[in-house]
């Protein structure tokens, strides 16, 4: 599958794609202010940014991926399925710490496929930061450049590769998250405005639903954000960037 040039920040990239399946799962990522910035301060040939907090679409997937590496690269790196030999899948998926191609492959073993299409386009030396929850990976912002990070600098990188992700991914969240997760507008309506601190009795007279519609709601979202309460559900959803 072709690498589609791609700019999250800007709206209209999403203006042909009507769900989150449609979207091209491997983009372009076409460096903007925030990717300068970073570089400005620790510089690195090429990033890349994957997985998102969605079921089905988590780093390991290969269905959201945005990256700056060369097109042709990934196009084969997709083509020929070499995920499933590159150690720095299953060592990223361990989520212990930032890991280097090198430390993953002395782990997991060599992939020769992996290392000759990565030097035959001059992407060397891939550093991999895990991004996730204490329970489970669910992404990853990779790093690479001719020489290798120092010890300082993987430490920085560690740092931002989790806001980092969150503000490559937060435009996928916003516009298709609540559509892949089902969350119906009432749902989403007596969420807001729990969020608000409003007990379901408030919430109710504020939406004109019926008290046991509001409660009904709540557990259902609740569910679907694998939330264990409304307060987490109302965090979570804030995360996502579902409600404000």
């Amino acid at each position: 599958m072709p690498v589609v040039p791609f700019s999250l920040f800007e709206p209209s990239s999403f203006a042909h794609y009507m769900d989150l399946p449609s979207l091209p799962p491997h983009r372009h990522l076409r460096l903007n202010l925030l990717t300068e910035f970073l570089h400005s301060s620790i510089a690195f040939d090429y990033v890349s940014i994957g997985g998102l907090k969605l079921a089905g679409f988590e780093f390991g997937s290969a269905r959201s991926i945005d990256s700056s590496m060369p097109p042709l690269m990934l196009e084969q790196y997709f083509e020929r399925d070499l995920g499933k030999s590159d150690p720095l899948v299953p060592a990223g998926l361990l989520g212990r710490r930032a890991i280097t191609e090198t430390e993953a492959s002395d782990e997991f073993g060599i992939s020769n496929d992996v290392l000759a299409l990565t030097r035959q386009f001059g992407v060397m030396n891939r550093t991999l930061f895990p991004v996730g929850t204490d329970e489970s990976i669910y992404g990853c912002v990779i790093f690479a450049r001719e020489q290798p990070f120092t010890s300082d600098e993987k430490q920085f990188l560690s740092f931002v590769s989790t806001p980092l992700h969150f503000a490559f991914t937060k435009p996928i969240m916003d516009r298709y998250a609540s559509q892949h997760l089902e969350i119906t507008p009432g749902e989403l309506l007596c969420l807001q405005l729990a969020s608000r601190g409003y007990t379901s009795e408030e919430i109710a007279v504020e939406s004109s639903y019926e008290i046991r519609t509001v409660d009904s709601y709540i557990r259902s979202v609740t569910k679907k954000l694998d939330a264990s309460n409304r307060v987490e559900a109302v965090a979570e959803a804030i995360r996502r960037g579902l409600i404000a």
